[in-house]
Order: structure tokens, then C-alpha cells, then sequence
């Protein structure tokens, strides 16, 4: 609400008119004053969503070996420049190369025609592939949604939905700044002004089959199956065309996208999640996972604190571990609890590696106790330092200062979350889920430390499914960090 509020200010004020907050956006695609459908065309709608999934799963599959492709092979800065020079080149020769080969001209219209593109055609006639080509993708969707009847010639349509839909494929993943909201729109937005033309082929007599009506259907479908939303698309949609009459058609054909999408792949934005390894939780725990239990998940051996902890080990272990969270424990376990998994000591607290920093930042030592108790030691303490924390190699401690001792008692969280071995992965999934958690501390019958759990612990769980068929995999993630 504060950014519609701010956009429209803005532009309220840069239009001459200030006050007035009527403005949709900076994204427009043009206003259909009558946006009307039939019953029975529903029909069409239901195909094209199933034509807009199968193409959004084929769009993915290629997209993901693509992105396969490129980290194992195209990592390197002077690699990823060479390899846009090569879409940038190859875009631009099927563009000339389409505007050369078919012949595509129709009379300029000065209403809407700002600026006409004559190449290959007669005075006062413009070309229509490259009115696609050379306009912006915003402009080139609003073209597709309001040029008038046949605008654009099957071939001009159908060789350019080809050549985009791979190009856009290839080119979203490259080490540019890019995205895939509008070049899929115009992909959409191409076939269904196809699916309109062949509608009016067969019913040249009726009012309905309007080219631009079917062409924001094929946009929607498009896009819905190739990022998987629903309910967010009809709104930008239905915002974007300043018409909320096809809402519901609209809403049935991105379900009806994403239902057939799923069956096959993924969606986009998830299939680069997982590819980056990124450590996002679903909304439910995994299905099949209830007989898996702590043991099998949790992090082991545990880096552990004492109550009193002496710098140099603190600085040892941070620099060793990059936990977010450690333990505190009674007693520091021995060389055979180590090497057989055993107890680390009775759990104490938790202390975040946030607060060990901010502690040998202000060397908060007991041997220095007369130095920072006449100080405001307390939470305005460690809030000053956020969000960016200090990191290890900020904080100046010499050979002396290694010596000291930290009691972090006062500091420590004395009732963390913790778990027992026997709790299965949902139970865990739903804690970490509902309460925000980093780390969850696993305690055998003797409150013992015998374990931790983190997020990519449980993330890397992940349910499969292809052709009606479920099961649970387990991800090997390198360089876990809590």
C-alpha cells in the first residue's frame, strides 16, 4: 500500500496533477474497454491453459539443462560475457534474418504507430515483424493484445513465438540482469493471437473470437506455466489491462496451467532455488518422513561452550566453525565422547555467534570486569551492532587478551528449543516452521548434547513426483551453515 501510495504521488505530480491518485502503475498494457466472453468459451480457455503448461514444462526442462550447463561449464567472469555476446548476436541475426525473409507490410495507423518501421516496404506501410522485434516486450504484448484484426500474418506470428520462446529460454540465466515476467507474457501473448486468428478462421461470422482477448489468455497461460502462480498473476493481469471482467476465465486457465506444469516440472523460480542450493522450507513437512527421526537429521560432533570459556578458545572455535548458534554445556567432553558420539555435556543455554563477536569487541573479560561493569553492559549493548554484526576479523585481540577468560552466563539463552532423539522430521519441520528457529539442540534422557539441527537439515528432504508417482529423496549439501 505505501509504495501504490508513493507511485501514485509521483506520478500524479508528473503528469500536472497533483492529488490525484488514479494511476495503475508503470506497467501498463492497455486498457480493453470491452472485455467481454461466452459460455462455451470456455472450451478454448481450458485448452490453452493445458497448451500453457505443456509449454511452461517444456520452457523449464530446457531452461534447467541450460543452468546445468552453465555452472559446470560457464563459471567464469569472461565466459559469462562471452556468452551473452552470443545470445545478443544470435537475437539480433533471427531478428533481421525473419524481417529479411518474410514479408510482412501493412499500412501505418497514425493512432497507433508512434514511431513506424519501414524496413522492406512500401511508403506509407510499415513492417509488422519488426514493430514486434525493435519495441520494447512491453510494448510488442501491448501490440499483440490491441493491434487491430489481422495485423500480423500467421507466418510473422509463428516463426517469431518459435524463435522468442528459445531465445527467451536461453537467455534467462545468463550473468546479466534479467528477467522472465514480460519476455513470457510476449511469448503467451504471440500464440494465443495464433489461437485467435484460427478462432476467427472458424467463426468469421460471430463478434466474439477477438484476437486481443485471446492473446491476453495465452499470456496468462504462458506465464502461469512457467512460474506456477495462480491467484498474484490475475491481479497483476487484471491490473495491467485495467479490466477486471476476465478475472474468473483468467483465474481457471493459470490453475488449469499450473495443474499440468506441476505433473511435469517444477516451477522456474523453484527449479533455481534448489540448483543454488538456497535453504527455503516448504510450507508442510515432506510427505513419508514420519520414520524419520533426530539421529538420522541432526549435525554431529557438536561445538560446545563452557560457562566460562577462555578467548582463545572461543576465537579457536569461531574460526573453525561458522555456526550460527553453540551450545553451553556443564564440562567439555573428552577425546572418547568425541570420537564415539557420545553426551557433549549437560545443555546449559544456547549463546548466537553474534553475541561471542560483540563480547570480544568490547572485551567483555572477567579479568576486565572493573573496566566494563562501570559500563552500560546490557541489550542496547549488542543492539547497537545490528543487523551487521561485527565479523572475527574486525575484532583486535592481542596475545594478552588470549589469556582472558568470558563468562557468558549473563548473556546466554538459559532455555533454548531443544528435542529429544526420538522426535520425527514433521515434529521438527512444524518447530522450526512456526517458531522462526536457526537451530534446534537435540538432548538424549539426560539432557545431555548429542546432536544439532539446522534448516538445511531439514530441507534437504525433499519429495519427488513424476507421472503419478511420489518418493523422498535426501540432498547432499556441502559446507552446512547454520
Amino acid at each position: 500500500m505505501m509504495s501504490t501510495f508513493t507511485l501514485n504521488l509521483v506520478l500524479s505530480t508528473y503528469n500536472g496533477v497533483p492529488g490525484m491518485l488514479a494511476y495503475n502503475g508503470l506497467l501498463n498494457f492497455g486498457k480493453f474497454d470491452d472485455l467481454t466472453y461466452e459460455i462455451w468459451e470456455f472450451i478454448p480457455f481450458l485448452l490453452m491453459g493445458v497448451m500453457g503448461g505443456l509449454l511452461g514444462a517444456l520452457y523449464n526442462h530446457i531452461n534447467l539443462k541450460l543452468t546445468a550447463f552453465r555452472m559446470r561449464y560457464v563459471n567464469k567472469p569472461w565466459q559469462k560475457i562471452i556468452e551473452a555476446a552470443i545470445v545478443a548476436f544470435v537475437t539480433a541475426a533471427a531478428a533481421f534474418l525473419m524481417i529479411y525473409l518474410i514479408h510482412d507490410c501493412r499500412i501505418i495507423d497514425p493512432d497507433t504507430a508512434k514511431y513506424p518501421i519501414q524496413m522492406f516496404c512500401g511508403y506509407g506501410e510499415e513492417n509488422a515483424a519488426a514493430s514486434i522485434w525493435f519495441q520494447t516486450p512491453e510494448k510488442s504484448v501491448r501490440s499483440l493484445f490491441h493491434d487491430p484484426p489481422d495485423s500480423y500474418q500467421w507466418s510473422t506470428i509463428g516463426v517469431f513465438f518459435v524463435c522468442y520462446f528459445f531465445l527467451a529460454c536461453w537467455t534467462y540465466g545468463l550473468g546479466i540482469p534479467s528477467g522472465v515476467f514480460i519476455p513470457t507474457l510476449l511469448c503467451g501473448a504471440a500464440w494465443g493471437r495464433l489461437v485467435g486468428k484460427l478462432m476467427s478462421l472458424f467463426f468469421p461470422d460471430q463478434q466474439w473470437p477477438d484476437e486481443g482477448k485471446y492473446a491476453l489468455v495465452g499470456a496468462g497461460a504462458m506465464l502461469g506455466g512457467v512460474v506456477r502462480m495462480t491467484l498474484s498473476l490475475t491481479v497483476i493481469l487484471m491490473e495491467c489491462v485495467g479490466n477486471i471482467t476476465f478475472g474468473l476465465p483468467l483465474m481457471i486457465v493459470l490453475m488449469v496451467a499450473k495443474w499440468v506444469g506441476d505433473f511435469f516440472t517444477e516451477g522456474l523460480y523453484d527449479i533455481h532455488i534448489q540448483m543454488q542450493g538456497v535453504p527455503i522450507m516448504a510450507w508442510n513437512a515432506p510427505p513419508l518422513s514420519n520414520n524419520i527421526y533426530a539421529t538420522e537429521v541432526m549435525n554431529r560432533p557438536v561445538a560446545t561452550l563452557r560457562s566460562v570459556e577462555t578467548v582463545q578458545n572461543i576465537v579457536s572455535i569461531l574460526k573453525k566453525h561458522h555456526y550460527n548458534g553453540f551450545p553451553v554445556v556443564d564440562c567439555v567432553p573428552t577425546e572418547a565422547d568425541t570420537r564415539y558420539f557420545r553426551s557433549f555435556g549437560t545443555l546449559r543455554g544456547l549463546i548466537l555467534r553474534s553475541q561471542l563477536l560483540v563480547l570480544l569487541k568490547h572485551k567483555v573479560f572477567n579479568e576486565n570486569a572493573e573496566v566494563w561493569q562501570n559500563s552500560k553492559v546490557d541489550i542496547s549493548l549488542f543492539r547497537l551492532s545490528y543487523p551487521r554484526y561485527f565479523t572475527l576479523d574486525e575484532v583486535e585481540l592481542n596475545s594478552e587478551d588470549l589469556n582472558c577468560t568470558v563468562d557468558v552466563r549473563p548473556f546466554y539463552n538459559p532455555s533454548p528449543y531443544s528435542i529429544v532423539t526420538c522426535t520425527p522430521l514433521p515434529r521438527m519441520f512444524n518447530l522450526f516452521r512456526a517458531l522462526g528457529l536457526r537451530h534446534l539442540v537435540v538432548v538424549d534422557d539426560n539432557n545431555g548434547v548429542v546432536g544439532i539441527v539446522t534448516r538445511k537439515d531439514l530441507v534437504k528432504y525433499r519429495i519427488w513426483k513424476h507421472r503419478g508417482q511420489m518418493g523422498l529423496e535426501e540432498l547432499v549439501i556441502y559446507n552446512s551453515v547454520s
